[in-house]
């Protein structure tokens, strides 16, 4: 209305003066005219600039419209809350590395950063950072400027403390909604927080690039420390000066590739000029003098470089994942706990499992634990170098995969080991081999792989169990004869031993020191009605066990379902080395956060699972082992002769897997030796069960040298009271008769006091002037049909004396019958129909009377060597592309002519 008035009024006096005749050229009316539109122009340039202004405040408030309010208590909280990277340690404190992560960043408080990087990040990236108070209006409309006209140069708007708000309140997101929440949050920020807290947190979460192992890193300590080797407060003008730069383009600038390699000189020329900006900058703004400027201006920065070195992982692989592992299944049942989820409760709902582990990883990667482990480090890097260069793990094999592009090809495998060592009494894990090369293989095999166990199964299920029920003793006597075993619902069950040999009547200590299987079976029905799977061996960690498992005769063998881990079989060994207590191993000691608090901490529990007595027995039938039974190579490899050890050597079906476990008064070792798609591991050459043993020793040799005090203790294991020697008659296993002992036969063990023999033995009888078996001793240990030789083989002077048979089913045949054949020189005649067909050898009996067996040898390089003697009709091979030869072998050792095919 204004507007329209003003231009009547000129119309009307113009139309006037015209009128009127008095229209002049003076600079009055001149005057007039030009004053009042001016007038008018001024008026409409102030609607439009009123109006823009408005649309301007409109539009701001509709991009900040969806945007809370925030309390300063919230933003302070999102501000601190950035990640950080959590750290592993070796045992006594010592740092191993950063858990692997896609950022890496350590917290550091302002006052321990060098002012000079802190005056280059100000002179740099914000000037006025002192005097605003969160953003920079000039900067602001330059920028807008900027983008409007699209010009090449971008000086940017933003603060540090928009800069802060973007990275921990906001996103990187490039709009001009993002834009304005930033300036709003900006400016209420700096009402939260003072100027030193907004610094120190943005000095904690900048990206700096990445470090000289070629990880992404945020945060100046870590950059320091990544880029130089030093710590941020110990930085030189140089090197604050290069840091300073890295925000503004940290890719760009960094010295060092995503594989951690340094540039070449043209990739760093970048990151150089940039901080000779920053240098200008500072001197400018009066942070430096003119002869810091000179004397860093002209500093050589490159030598200043870390030396390229490889991540945590690449050292450190198979623990790292383990510990990461490990810690999240803690920390994943704290934080169910919290939310009122029990162990139990995770432990049957695996979404809810899953969604805790989740969470704790998360967690480990942005809180910056530091987690401290059991593992001694000198010997986890000795061992891990030994396991790598080994030289007698034998030829890899050939399997079938099926790759990524879901093709199917040949690879090769190689054998892989898994080995643990674990302190008795505390269940600390020491020291563990995951495998040969975690670049090449990334499975665990000490932790993870669930392989049958072998005989290292018997003293766990069988020997100790039958001897905490009163079953067995050391020197209890078990027929070592065939035997079919009636299985309720199943095919009967016939095992027999390795070579397809037996060995008459044996102690239980024999069949343990030789590894026998059909006296561990024959021991094992005496104890199943107790169910020893679930009374002893699940309370000694193995945590595998199937239903079938409690009632599976194989089981006594290692025939187990899923099998078990390294970790597990060694732990339950441990059992034996800690007086007959389970100590249940770990390998995470304590979890604290950043700063020093305890958020875990380990505490070992011992369940009592066998009596001392009964297991000082176990332990000093197992020291046979290595006396004089299966793993007397590995004693004979052992540096230290003198010190207590206890072990059993296991082999599963097929020579799938190979075991050698031991324990001493303070440690227990275990190596297991396998491949990953299970194939025989026995070849030409060394023995599986000596490679594997010799790997043990070497192990175990190493880790003496590091700690002979640990590794090699002075003192043996104690007996305790309630043990006591005795004699017994070593054909029944009663007390010795003057007939046992015309026989020679009595022998002396260990027994506990309440399982003395002292029933009288009554194995044999005379019978018409002679000493022979008790026909009822006969019927009730199922030896009709066995002859003397099979029972007391390689002893002529028993057999002699207790004569041939004891009853009509062991009687010598009449002479109208005897279809034997005699040679001149006393020698056998050699087996007849003599077959190799699918790993196995078969012929048919000798014509020729008192043959004692059959020796099988298999050629090795240029000679022949035995590798087993049965005095059955057949014998498993090794393998069926040998050359193998038998002969026959008479009563007084001579030999039969030689079969060879």
């Amino acid at each position: 209305m204004q507007i329209k008035a003003i231009w009547t009024r000129i119309s009307k006096r113009i139309a006037e003066a015209w009128k009127a005749g008095r229209i002049q050229r003076n600079s009055r009316i001149t005057y007039d005219v030009i004053w009042n539109l001016f007038l008018f122009f001024l008026l409409i340039a102030g609607v439009g600039i009123f109006f823009a202004a408005g649309a301007g405040a409109g539009y701001f408030a509709s991009l900040v419209k969806s945007e809370p309010v925030r309390s300063y208590d919230s933003m302070k909280e999102d501000i601190y809350n950035y990640e950080e990277t959590s750290s592993i340690y070796f045992a006594d404190d010592v740092f191993l590395g950063n858990i692997k992560t896609d950022l890496y960043r350590e917290d550091v408080k302002l006052d321990d950063i060098s002012p000079y990087v802190v005056n280059g990040i100000i002179a740099t990236e914000d000037d006025n950072f002192e005097t605003h108070d969160g953003v920079v209006p000039k900067s602001i409309l330059r920028a807008l400027m900027q983008e409007a006209t699209n010009s090449e140069t971008k000086t940017g708007g933003s603060t540090l403390t928009q800069q802060l708000v973007k990275n921990q309140i906001l996103t990187n997101e490039v709009s001009f909604e993002r834009k304005a929440k930033e300036i709003i949050l900006a400016m209420r920020l700096e009402k939260a927080m003072n100027k030193d807290e907004i610094l120190e947190a943005y000095m904690n979460i900048v990206p700096f690039g990445r470090n000289v192992s070629g990880n992404n890193i945020a945060g100046v300590q870590t950059a320091s420390q990544g880029i130089f080797g030093v710590d941020a407060k110990d930085l030189s003008l140089p090197q604050a000066a290069f840091l300073a730069g890295l925000p503004q383009s940290p890719t760009a600038y960094s010295p060092f590739t995503n594989s951690g390699e340094l540039k070449e000189e043209t990739g760093l020329q970048p990151g150089l000029n940039r901080m000779k900006q920053v240098l200008n900058r500072m001197f400018d703004e009066g942070y430096i003098d003119q002869k810091e400027y000179d004397e860093a201006i002209g500093y050589d920065i490159t030598k200043d470089f870390a030396e390229a070195k490889p991540s945590s992982d690449d050292d450190y692989g198979y623990l790292t994942t383990e510990v990461e592992q490990r810690a999240a299944d803690i920390i994943a049942i704290q934080l169910a706990e919290q939310d009122g989820h029990s162990e139990k409760d995770l432990n049957k709902d695996n979404d809810l499992k899953n969604e805790y582990l989740d969470k704790a990883e998360r967690d480990i990667r942005q809180k910056g634990y530091q987690i401290h482990t059991t593992i001694n480090k000198d010997m986890y890097v000795a061992q891990q170098k030994i396991a790598k260069d080994y030289a007698y793990y034998q030829p890899d094999h050939w399997v079938e995969r099926t790759n990524s592009d879901g093709e199917t090809e040949t690879v090769s495998e190689p054998i892989e080991p898994g080995s643990i060592m674990i302190e008795n009494s505390t269940g600390k894990i020491l020291s563990f081999v995951g495998g040969r090369d975690y670049e090449k293989n990334q499975v665990n095999h000490a932790t993870d792989t669930k392989r049958s166990n072998g005989s290292t199964m018997k003293p766990l299920l069988v020997y100790a169990p039958a001897m905490e029920e009163g079953k067995l003793q050391p020197g209890s006597i078990i027929p070592d004869v065939s035997k079919s075993f009636a299985v309720p619902g199943q095919k009967s069950y016939n095992p027999g031993n390795y070579a397809s040999t037996t060995h008459g009547l044996v102690t239980a200590r024999k069949a343990l020191e030789q590894s026998y299987n059909i006296p561990a079976i024959r021991a094992y029905t005496d104890v199943l009605s107790v169910d020893p799977a679930s009374k002893y061996v699940e309370k000694m960690g193995i945590s595998t066990l199937s239903e079938g498992d409690h009632y599976n005769l194989a089981a006594a063998l290692g025939g187990i379902t899923y099998g078990a881990t390294v970790e597990e079989n060694v732990n339950a060994y441990a059992t034996f080395g800690n007086n007959g207590e389970f100590t249940d191993a770990y390998m995470i000691d304590s979890i604290t956060t950043n700063d020093g608090n305890e958020i875990y901490k380990h505490k070992s529990k011992s369940n009592k699972v066998f009596s001392p007595q009964t297991n000082y027995l176990m332990l000093d039938m197992m020291r046979g082992v290595l006396d004089s039974g299966t793993a007397t190579y590995a004693n004979s490899q052992l540096t230290n002769k003198n010190v207590d050890w206890a072990g059993k050597t296991g082999t599963s079906q097929h020579y799938h897997d190979s075991w050698f476990v031991a324990t001493n008064p303070n440690v227990t070792v275990g190596v297991w030796m396998g491949y990953d798609k299970q194939d025989s591991i026995q070849t030409s050459g060394m023995g599986y069960s000596q490679r594997n043993q010799l790997l043990w020793t070497q192990l175990v040799n190493s880790a003496t040298k590091i700690d002979p005090d640990l590794m090699a203790p002075s003192e043996s294991f104690k007996q305790p009271d309630g043990l006591t020697k005795a004699s017994y008659c070593a054909i029944g296993g009663g007390k010795p008769t003057d007939l046992c002992k015309q026989a020679g036969m009595v022998k002396t063990d260990l027994f506990d006091k309440d399982h003395v023999p002292t029933k009288a033995d009554d194995s044999l009888i005379k019978q018409n002037g002679k000493i022979v078996l008790n026909p009822d001793f006969v019927k009730a240990n199922e030896l009709e049909g066995v002859s003397i030789e099979q029972l007391f083989p390689n002893n002529e002077k028993v057999q002699k004396l207790i004569g041939k048979a004891a009853s009509g089913s062991t009687a010598k045949k009449s002479e109208d019958n005897d279809d034997t054949v005699k040679t001149s020189s006393g020698a056998p005649l050699p087996p007849t129909n003599v077959q190799k067909a699918d790993d196995k050898l078969t012929w048919s009996q000798s014509k020729t009377e008192d043959v004692k067996g059959y020796r099988i040898l298999q050629k090795q390089g240029d000679s022949f060597k035995q590798i087993g003697f049965s005095d059955q009709s057949s014998f498993n091979l090794p393998d069926n592309d040998s050359t193998y030869q038998i002969k026959a072998v008479g009563k007084d050792d001579k030999e039969s002519e030689t079969i060879t095919l």
